[in-house]
């Protein structure tokens, strides 16, 4: 994974939808971080959850596979393949598997929320390295438009 900002190339994950978050086993793996958004699989085991957990950055899941109780703000809200949730930045949310198969979902974080090369394979893991400040933001992934723009890593309109 990189440690560096993204190269001003594509960025392709063919059939999102199928073949490659079945193949995923990691509690949480970044795919792809930008410099305002992150890409991130997850995999919530049978009877397991993402836990109760509030940030303070944008995020935006797409469910793939498996059943779910989304928990936003207070309210319950069941999910499945091909829902989309959003949960603004500062709102307390939970994602519980309530299903006999694994509940696998993408997520986008904005800002990014993880290091660019986090996976965990387990949330107890993930918990771990939070906990251990070992899964943090790249910095240059919490830059301002302009100071991206004065990096030269995007050009102003």
């Amino acid at each position: 994974m990189p440690t560096e900002p993204p190269k001003h190339a594509m960025a392709y994950f063919p059939d999102m939808t199928g073949a490659l978050p079945a193949s995923s086993g990691e509690f949480r793996k970044v795919l792809w971080t930008g410099l305002y958004s992150q890409v991130v699989l997850m995999t919530v085991p049978v009877g397991g959850d993402i836990g109760d957990e509030i940030h303070t950055v944008d995020q935006a899941l797409t469910f793939t596979s498996g059943k779910g109780k989304a928990t936003i703000a207070g309210k319950d809200q069941d999910v499945k393949a091909g829902d989309l949730m959003v949960v603004p930045a500062g709102t307390q949310h939970q994602f519980v598997n309530t299903g006999p198969t694994p509940l696998i979902l993408y997520t986008i974080y904005s800002p990014a929320e993880h290091d660019s090369r986090t996976v965990h394979h387990t949330k107890e893991e993930g918990d771990t390295e939070e906990e251990d400040g070992k899964d943090e933001a790249p910095d240059w992934s919490q830059k301002s438009k302009k100071e991206n723009e004065a990096a030269g890593l995007v050009k102003a309109e």
